[in-house]
């Protein structure tokens, strides 16, 4: 019986230390820019945006696919550094261990 209270027990050690990944998570950002610059995307480690910058050297009237472009390409870049951030720091409190759902 103990080995199974001993189970327990670092199951609700690993619960409250991914508990506290997921919420350091919600707030570290990580950048993603496109256009040398001119689209600048902040993202949340947990595939939320906080923020979006253009240039106004990017905005031209004229080619609007082209500045959709730069913001599909900097929010992508963006939303990629924080999923591997994210599975970076679960990886590190899960020591490797594949929980589903979570990675």
């Amino acid at each position: 019986m103990s080995n199974i209270g001993k189970i327990m027990k670092q199951a609700a050690r690993l619960e409250q230390e991914m508990a506290r990944v997921q919420q350091a998570l919600a707030v570290k950002t990580v950048e993603g820019t496109s256009g040398g610059g001119a689209v600048k995307v902040v993202a949340r480690c947990n595939q939320s945006i906080a923020s979006i910058s253009i240039s106004p050297a990017a905005v031209n009237p004229s080619d609007v696919a082209f500045l959709e472009d730069l913001v599909l390409s900097a929010v992508n870049q963006a939303l990629t550094k924080a999923r591997e951030t994210s599975d970076n720091e679960m990886k590190a409190v899960t020591k490797g261990i594949s929980i589903p759902g979570l990675m």
